[in-house]
């Protein structure tokens, strides 16, 4: 079942070289919604009652070094892999580009199997494979379709995760070495490295390497400068792939690997992460505060949202891990609407500036309640699927200290500022700019594309518990295997002692 779901996209996309340029929209679309049927078919078929993996099938790739094609799906992956597949069909069925239209459907299908593999793999080189492989068809459809200074954009997009990418290598190979020095068996399975007590300075190389790859992904500060410039060249399209799912990427591998692999590190490493992450929360609501570009204040949105997700996983308990999951669902939902939002905006008057609007809710009043809902989502309203994840997250870390919440809960603060401060300036008061009251309202197309997201944003604020407890048991599970490692730690370090420090 996984690797129907993961190799479905790839297939397809081979396929659809031998479509015809006016039907390939259409056959992108169909394949888009069969993966998601399948990916709601996983979701109907599993048992929201186990905390351990489910649906594992592995295959010998290189067996003398341990490398195999290994899947599984927990609560944790289970809805990322849904919510890659939901936006695919989404920004597919919004998709109103012209040119090579061919050439972009390949590269989303591709994409679609590459984010798949990502949240799927549970062989560490498996995963490393998928997330490399994700670098190409984004920096193709930033360079190809963006605008501006695209090229620039799309290579240090490029830059930047390929060279985080190579200390992820480095820290899987010399993982594997050490599971093979500790077993004499090569493996780089996630349970079998999960199975034996690194020491303690060798969790904290490991425990870098992972972070510096995963930190850019996110992206945490200082790595974050790569992410308003994709964001603000790339295409609709490739904007909202990127803040819907490609950044989830990163949180997901702290919450995958980092933790369960390296628990005595990661609880060593959480203030400097916290403080990492009260900058990223704060700094970029700030930047986001002044900005003049509507796509702008929504991608330093998307880096302080991001910075409450890192709150949370580095809470290093149930609710804050909890909640971050949620939140990371959550914001791919809104972020994805507000970017295709501006993207209608955009192909109407051609600018994304905000002094250029003014009144729209005058002109344009169903997109003025649409982005009204993207936007209660965005700053967190109760009732609201951005209320449940940023609850929970500031609730985790509250239990760890006061100060990381209330500095937590000043960025969501200025975020409600922000985003009020552009619903408010583009749409309130009288239209005065005489371009902008032609300007035709949302289309029946553009309203079946934002009617499921209106539900989703109001559906999983009211009913989060639907998907919480699938998520809730999963970090149960992880959370054991942190203290499981760390006793046995505790107890090699004390018999090392007692005889002398041999081993």
């Amino acid at each position: 079942m996984l690797s129907l779901i993961i190799f479905f996209p790839a297939l397809a996309a081979f396929l659809g070289c031998f479509i015809e340029e006016r039907s390939i929209k259409i056959y992108g679309i169909c394949v888009a919604f069969i993966e998601f049927l399948l990916t709601l078919v996983l979701l109907y078929i599993f048992d929201e009652n186990v905390s351990t993996m489910q649906f594992i099938s592995q295959i010998w790739l290189i067996k003398a070094y341990g490398v195999s094609y290994l899947v599984g799906v927990d609560g944790i992956s289970l809805f990322l892999v849904i919510l890659s597949s939901f936006m695919t069909l989404i920004v597919l069925f919004a998709l109103n580009i012209k040119e090579n239209l061919k050439h972009l459907i390949i590269c989303v299908l591709f994409l679609e199997m590459t984010m798949m593999g990502v949240f799927l793999a549970l062989d560490l080189i498996l995963f490393y494979v998928f997330w490399e492989l994700s670098l190409l068809p984004m920096l193709y459809i930033i360079g190809a379709w963006g605008s501006g200074k695209r090229i620039y954009a799309a290579v240090k997009f490029f830059i930047y995760t390929f060279s985080g990418s190579v200390f992820l290598l480095v820290g899987i190979i010399v993982l594997g070495y050490l599971n093979f020095r500790n077993s004499g068996i090569w493996s780089f399975a996630l349970i079998d490295l999960q199975s034996f007590v690194l020491p303690f300075n060798f969790q904290i190389w490991l425990f870098f390497a992972f972070f510096i790859a995963f930190a850019i992904k996110v992206p945490c500060f200082p790595f974050h400068t790569w992410l308003p410039y994709a964001h603000g060249q790339a295409p609709t399209i490739g904007s909202v792939l990127l803040a819907s799912v490609l950044l989830k990427m990163g949180t997901y591998g702290f919450v995958r690997f980092s933790l369960p692999l390296f628990p005595d590190a990661s609880i060593w490493a959480v203030d400097w992460v916290l403080i990492l992450a009260i900058v990223m929360v704060i700094y970029a609501a700030m930047v986001a505060l002044v900005q003049d570009d509507m796509k702008q204040v929504i991608a330093y949105s998307s880096i302080s949202h991001m910075g409450i997700i890192m709150l949370g996983i580095f809470a290093i308990n149930i609710i804050g891990i909890s909640g971050s999951i949620f939140l990371m669902i959550s914001h791919g939902i809104v972020s994805g609407m507000l970017f295709l939002l501006v993207g209608v905006i955009y192909e109407r008057r051609h600018t994304k500036q905000i002094s250029e609007f003014g009144g729209l809710a005058n002109v344009m009043p169903k997109y003025a309640f649409v982005f009204a809902i993207a936007m209660f989502g965005s700053v967190g309203l109760p009732l609201t699927i951005g209320f449940v994840g940023e609850f929970l997250s500031l609730l985790g870390i509250f239990k760890v200290s006061l100060i990381y919440a209330l500095l937590g809960g000043i960025g969501i603060i200025v975020g409600a500022i922000y985003m009020l401060n552009l619903f408010r300036n583009v749409f309130l008061g009288k239209c005065l700019n005489e371009k902008n009251l032609a300007l035709k309202d949302l289309s029946v197309s553009e309203i079946l594309v934002f009617i499921p997201l209106c539900i989703l944003i109001i559906y999983l604020g009211i009913n989060p518990n639907s998907i919480l407890k699938p998520i809730d048991l999963s970090v149960k599970q992880t959370l054991q295997i942190m203290q499981d490692r760390a006793v046995m730690r505790e107890n090699l370090e004390f018999i090392q002692n007692a005889n002398g420090g041999k081993k």
